[in-house]
């Protein structure tokens, strides 16, 4: 038997996997088998290939040159093998499946609502997952195929993932709808010192995105605060002294107000990420197309 005959696709995928996850226990639950079973097809792939293609190296299974090698080109067969399976011409009104999109708190609010209105009229038999943002497993979730896009910022993007810019943002200063600041002129000294509230969506820290550009001035914040999410951040504001730096898409809200501060904060990008493999599918690049007409 030749070695082309050997091999199946289950194989390629497992190959694929291990290169990005370099953990045998990691790749069977994401393949739904069993660590014995991954094993196994190792086995036969180091038969197939006549090399180890991975050292066990403590937890971690380290590739072999070879093993590298072959990722590039296992990647690119997978890719055909799926452009294979897409309907030659896309029809959002007719298509049917399911959309996995991850989104953080921000994107669920800023972007949405408007890309859903879209589907809905425009795909109504598309059915769509959304789900929490993971950054730390981001890019092994799109390289299982269990996300199809990803609303985001770009430092939450790995490199290897292609992405779009959707639009920038820009954060406003707000305060508690019945705030004493209300009608003051405030300098960034002044608002360092305030007490205030910062959004980790990833990271439950003190620590927040303008951190350094307060620190570029010489000044230190007075960081008090952290919740999980942008949705909660107006209602604890309404009830409490401290202030904050909100997107300036998730504006006006009845809970807060906008501050007078004679510095604006720097700009940053929101986007939207896929797996490369989906460049070769109709409906992500109809999805990526309809945020760029909503948002260019």
């Amino acid at each position: 038997m030749n070695g082309v005959s050997r091999l199946d696709l289950k194989q390629l995928r497992i190959l694929e996997l291990l290169l990005q996850e370099r953990n045998l226990s990691r790749v069977a639950e994401k393949m739904g088998l069993t660590q014995q079973a991954i094993s196994e097809q190792l086995r036969k792939l180091r038969d197939t290939f006549n090399d180890r293609l991975f050292v066990r190296q403590g937890n971690q299974m380290v590739p072999t040159p070879i093993a590298e090698q072959l990722g590039g080109k296992v990647n690119g067969i997978l890719q055909d093998i799926e452009s294979l399976l897409t309907p030659e011409t896309f029809n959002p009104a007719t298509y049917t499946g399911v959309f996995s999109i991850s989104a953080t708190d921000y994107a669920i609010q800023a972007i949405l609502p408007q890309l859903l209105e879209v589907i809905r009229r425009s795909a109504p038999e598309l059915k769509v997952i959304v789900r929490d943002f993971e950054s730390d497993n981001l890019n092994s979730l799109m390289a299982s195929g269990e996300i199809d896009l990803a609303l985001t910022f770009p430092s939450f993007i790995p490199d290897n993932l292609p992405y779009k810019l959707l639009f920038e943002e820009q954060h406003v200063c707000i305060a508690g709808k019945n705030s004493p600041l209300k009608d003051r002129q405030l300098t960034l000294a002044d608002v360092a010192g305030l007490p205030q509230l910062i959004i980790s969506p990833s990271r439950a820290n003190l620590r927040g995105s303008h951190d350094e550009w307060f620190a570029m001035q010489g000044l230190k914040r007075n960081i008090v605060m952290s919740v999980p999410s942008f949705s909660a951040a107006p209602d604890i504001m309404a009830a409490t002294d401290v202030i904050a730096f909100y997107p300036s898409r998730l504006l006006p809200n009845e809970k807060v107000i906008p501050l007078h501060l004679d510095n604006k904060t720097p700009k940053f990008e929101v986007v939207a990420a896929w797996h490369s493999r989906s460049n070769h599918s109709q409906l992500h690049m109809w999805v990526v197309e309809q945020l760029k007409l909503l948002f260019r």
